[in-house]
């Protein structure tokens, strides 16, 4: 019996790569650490891939751009990478970086799977070249929602900063929240300071105040003040970012750190597959691997697998969505259209309100899952 034969793109024919362009923020004001995590897990699938053969016999290869949280930074890299001749783009973390992004792998007619970004709009009209694996900010925030109201949570501050990012997370709760009884009352961090920040909350009678706002800072001031005022003893304080995911967010803020609720996309358990990928991430980044590590896996494991069924035709590549169909690390991964999203969707990838355990804050515990 004949072995399969490869698409057209996919055969061996110099033994050169087949590379893929990474887009991750490593430096400064890009969030270092979810960046590390990020590329830590698009690495570890590329070994994985190549440990069995690459495609059709050519080793995987990532080409990594910095993007350091800059959209423009992020647009001439994907310039860059096209002219390169990649056959696709992974990754990136930050909403308004990946829709940059997005808008120029659209234009030039290159296949991107992003990562881990949840901006809703996250391009402006629907396109066929790029799909997603992070759900949208309005299903994972609307899942913090409702997870507010069950703990019994109607006056709601939220403390924000300029971005496309942060209005749209704050619009989305003031939608959901206002019609099941519950306000949102929003401080631009601009125009007050932290410390003056508790004084507003106790004069609204705020009973939680959720952190829209950038890591380390101003976030880390805030939740300092907050917690140093006696007076709010009895708020909470919620990161549905998900800045407490890593672990800088605890050597910064000690016990400050616990008990600060926020959205994280892994399931209960993970797949078999899952558990593995976290055995190794955990050796290799000396920390417990976060769920953009797992979104960086999966990502690779998704294009590999239609590089092997469609080849490195970038075309072939963007019709190819539709039709994937990858065991990844949290679940079974497919793509379909989704009202209001105009890029093909994972929808859902597993969403769960977590913190980290006041009693022992490397741990986390899940608190509600959507």
């Amino acid at each position: 019996m004949n072995a399969p034969l490869p698409p057209p793109g996919a055969e061996r024919t110099d033994g050169s790569s087949v590379q893929i362009g990474a887009l991750v923020p490593l430096t400064r004001p890009g969030w270092v650490e979810a960046g590390q995590h990020l590329l830590a897990g698009l690495e570890l699938a590329v070994r994985d891939v190549n440990d069995v053969g690459g495609i059709f016999g050519r080793p995987l290869e990532l080409v990594v751009r910095d993007t350091a949280a800059d959209p423009q930074r992020a647009a001439a890299a994907v310039d860059e990478l096209a002219s390169l001749g990649v056959a696709a783009l992974a990754g990136e973390y930050h909403s308004v970086v990946a829709r940059a992004a997005a808008a120029r792998a659209d234009a030039l007619g290159l296949p991107f799977l992003c990562s881990s970004a949840v901006l809703d709009a996250l391009t402006e009209q629907p396109t066929e070249w790029v799909a997603r694996l992070a759900p949208a900010q309005s299903h994972g925030w609307q899942t913090f929602a409702d997870f507010l109201l069950g703990a019994g949570h109607s006056r709601i501050a939220v403390a924000t900063e300029p971005s496309a990012y942060w209005a749209s997370g704050a619009r989305i709760l003031r939608d959901y929240l206002a019609p099941r009884g519950g306000t949102v009352i929003e401080f631009d961090m601009r125009a007050i300071a932290p410390t003056a920040l508790s004084d507003e909350l106790v004069d609204n009678r705020a009973t939680a105040l959720l952190l829209l706002v950038g890591h380390p800072e101003p976030a880390v001031s805030i939740v300092k003040s907050v917690r140093g005022d006696e007076r709010l003893a009895e708020i909470m304080v919620g990161a549905p970012a998900g800045q407490p995911e890593f672990a800088e967010w605890a050597t910064l803020l000690g016990d400050d750190s616990a008990a600060i609720p926020f959205l994280r996309y892994l399931p209960e358990r993970l797949s078999p597959l899952g558990a593995r990928v976290e055995t190794v991430l955990r050796e290799q980044l000396a920390v417990a691997p976060s769920f953009v590590a797992f979104e960086g896996y999966d990502t690779i494991a998704v294009l590999a697998d239609v590089l092997r069924s469609q080849g490195a035709d970038r075309a072939r590549m963007a019709e190819s969505w539709p039709c994937v169909a990858v065991e990844g690390t949290r679940g079974p991964i497919q793509f379909s259209r989704t009202p209001g999203i105009g890029v093909w969707q994972w929808a859902w990838p597993p969403v769960q309100v977590v913190e980290r355990d006041p009693a022992q804050p490397d741990r986390f515990r899940i608190l509600h899952a959507g």
